[in-house]
């Protein structure tokens, strides 16, 4: 065989693994299961003071789910997530929202965070939580 034969050899059977791993990349991509979209807010101020009125709000959205509730929890120093209030059930594909207004008696330091669960019915007493936000953290002074 010649330089040249061989290095044609190769070029081909080189082309060939390429076409055949982008033909493997394909399949897989289409075999893989869809992901639901969706996403959750929370806002809350930065600081507050203590034996004043402030709101924390949330909202978001899923499409796994036929309907959604919005849920906000809190916690104090490390302590384990306690509900503090829900919103009204929304049908898919609306925005669920949540508000809260909340009074404290002592100074620290409080993280909230949004839970968006999803639900079969609008009486669903067994909700799915579908996302979770990221905590945020209010100064108490």
């Amino acid at each position: 065989m010649t330089r040249t034969q061989k290095t044609g050899t190769m070029v081909r059977g080189g082309r060939a693994v390429v076409v055949g791993g982008m033909g493997l990349a394909a399949l897989v991509l289409a075999a893989a299961p869809a992901f639901a979209k969706g996403s959750v807010d929370i806002s809350a101020p930065h600081t507050a003071h203590v034996g004043r009125t402030f709101t924390v709000t949330a909202h978001g959205d899923d499409d796994a789910a036929s309907y959604l509730r919005v849920c906000l929890e809190d916690r104090r120093a490390g302590a384990a997530w306690h509900r503090v209030s829900c919103g009204a059930v929304a049908a898919s594909g609306t925005d669920a929202r949540s508000a809260a207004h909340i009074r404290t008696a002592h100074g620290g330091v409080l993280q909230f965070r949004a839970v968006v669960y999803g639900l079969t019915t609008p009486h669903d007493r067994h909700p799915v939580p579908e996302r979770t936000s990221g905590p945020v953290r209010v100064n108490i002074h």
